[in-house]
């Protein structure tokens, strides 16, 4: 028996690795609700400050649909993996410069090569200053401004592009369907004249705070303080904050130590198999828990002492 199924009885791993489509169907709904919602209030207010809540909110809900589609990758949504496909590519993926199968490429690869040279996400990131720690906490909140600002999340956005380009493998027609997604949208915001609600509603927070719940996240999984030797060590799982979850850390993606031992529970499971997992001491004593992505992390990845210029990068294994 592996170290892993030793943590866990076979029988429970099963038990928690069992589709329950209603629970992902309903966490698409739910997500477009509290978009449409958040849209309403603002449009209804007129308040600019209920406009920037609302900004905050939806690049909120943006972050969920990105961990939705990390569940598409998984085949974690409906078991018919063609429906699953299409349904997360227009629900969630195409909506938001992506799609499904682009990111299983990159992020299986990315679990088969966790943390090496091999890994296609550790590479992309390698050598980069903004995941590159310990930092001075200045240089930390620069790099948020850029965000919040659009410069950062540009870049990012090109860098992801050119990364996927070169393995896609996308059929023609396909590329011809996601084409057609966009022009009938473009068609549909000219017929209703609401291109301005549009660019307020989407541009805005896709490119702004999405893009910096992003950030956030990806360096909370592998980057900051890690002892990349173990498998216990290279990932991170957060205890977030009750507010933390709406905007960090949706739809359970802050167990990510878990879903990297165990991939195939889905994510209405994962805290179920954490609490199992915690019950062996070992396993408990020795995981990488974090509390909180504003408290606990930040701590571990700012440190006065850090050059202003970081120049060292953790070591693979």
């Amino acid at each position: 028996m592996s170290g892993r199924n030793r943590r866990i009885d076979p029988r429970e791993l099963k038990r928690l690795s069992i589709l329950e489509p209603q629970k992902s169907i309903g966490a698409i709904a739910v997500d477009w609700a509290i978009i449409a919602a958040a849209i309403a209030a603002s449009e209804i207010s007129g308040n600019i400050l209920v406009y920037l809540l609302a900004v905050v909110v939806i690049a909120g809900r943006m972050h969920a649909f990105g961990c939705l589609v990390h569940e598409a990758a998984h085949y974690r949504i409906i078991k018919n993996r063609k429906r699953s496909d299409w349904m997360s590519d227009l629900l969630l993926a195409w909506p938001m410069l992506a799609t499904v199968d682009g990111y299983r490429q990159n992020h299986i690869a990315h679990h088969q090569h966790a943390n090496t040279d091999d890994d296609p996400d550790w590479t992309a990131k390698l050598g980069m200053a903004q995941f590159t720690f310990p930092q001075k906490v200045a240089r930390g909140v620069l790099q948020l401004v850029g965000y919040l600002v659009a410069i950062n999340s540009i870049r990012d956005m090109v860098h992801m592009a050119k990364r996927m380009s070169k393995n896609d493998r996308s059929t023609r027609g396909y590329k011809l369907l996601r084409l057609g997604f966009y022009v009938a949208a473009a068609a549909l915001f000219s017929l209703l004249g609401i291109w301005r609600e549009f660019a307020l509603y989407w541009l805005v927070p896709f490119f702004t705070v999405f893009c910096l719940f992003l950030y956030v996240r990806s360096v909370a999984e592998h980057f900051g303080n890690m002892d990349y030797s173990d498998e216990l060590t290279s990932s991170r799982t957060v205890y977030p904050h009750a507010w933390e979850k709406l905007f960090f850390a949706p739809h359970n993606i802050n167990y990510h130590l878990e879903h990297h031992l165990y991939p195939g529970v889905p994510f209405y499971n994962l805290p179920e198999l954490h609490a199992i997992l915690m019950r062996d001491k070992a396993y408990a004593g020795k995981a990488h828990i974090t509390h909180g992505y504003t408290t606990g992390l930040p701590a571990e990845c700012f440190s006065p002492s850090a050059p202003l210029l970081p120049s060292h990068h953790p070591v693979s294994y």
